[in-house]
């Protein structure tokens, strides 16, 4: 290994890590899209508390959007490291 090889960074490394963070993205929506349903059926099941419970909902349901659109990006961040591998061959 030559200094020039290490010099050039190694597009399958990144669009491995670019994967991994795609699939964290998801499995944090669906976390929080669970726990924002939980949080619902909490607020319907307690009259006394169920705007807290609301509120929680919403924060929950605002993580989940914020988690598919983490997602989203490492999937775009994936394919441009794929075409790079490509390019370089």
């Amino acid at each position: 290994m030559s200094c020039e090889d290490q010099s050039q960074p190694d597009y399958h490394k990144k669009e491995k890590h670019h994967k991994h963070m795609e699939h964290l993205g998801k499995l944090g929506a669906v976390a929080a899209g669970a726990y924002a349903l939980h949080e619902k059926h909490k607020a319907k099941k307690d009259p006394d508390n169920a705007h807290h419970h609301k509120i929680k909902q919403e924060i929950a349901t605002t993580v989940a959007i914020g988690s598919v659109g983490f997602a989203i990006h490492e999937k775009h961040e994936k394919k441009d490291a794929k075409k790079e591998a490509k390019k370089q061959g």
